[in-house]
């Protein structure tokens, strides 16, 4: 299935994974958990025990005014949840997820507020 991968220190991508659970949790590197922030049927599946293994943080997720709801911490991906199993994204949804996540973010403390701020890799970790 096509999704988008998103990967700590990395640029977002348009990825293939499999579909059976052993690939899916590969792609996470742990066991999956899915997180449904929007209203459209899309997820991010991600690994459940990434924080508590202290995985290194990836990506802010914000609600609608912007704010930080949550930081995914390892390699996420976002995939369709229209149907009883993942799916492929459309194209308009993959250039739309990649946009949105497509520089890592480090996260500080500013005025007791967790802030992520987006930076470019250096060219041999963007990909």
């Amino acid at each position: 299935m096509t999704v988008v991968l998103v990967e700590p220190g990395k640029l977002a991508r348009i990825a293939q994974i499999g579909t059976s659970l052993s690939e899916l949790q590969a792609a996470v590197d742990g066991n999956i958990e899915t997180f449904y922030p929007y209203e459209e049927q899309v997820c991010i599946v991600c690994d459940d025990e990434g924080k508590i293994y202290g995985k290194p943080l990836n990506r802010a997720i914000y609600n609608e005014d912007g704010t930080i709801m949550d930081i995914m911490a390892g390699t996420f991906f976002i995939c369709d949840c229209s149907k009883p199993s993942f799916g492929s994204l459309s194209e308009e949804q993959q250039q739309r997820f990649v946009n949105q996540f497509k520089y890592p973010e480090q996260f500080c403390r500013i005025n007791g507020e967790i802030t992520a701020i987006k930076y470019k890799p250096e060219r041999n970790e963007a990909r």
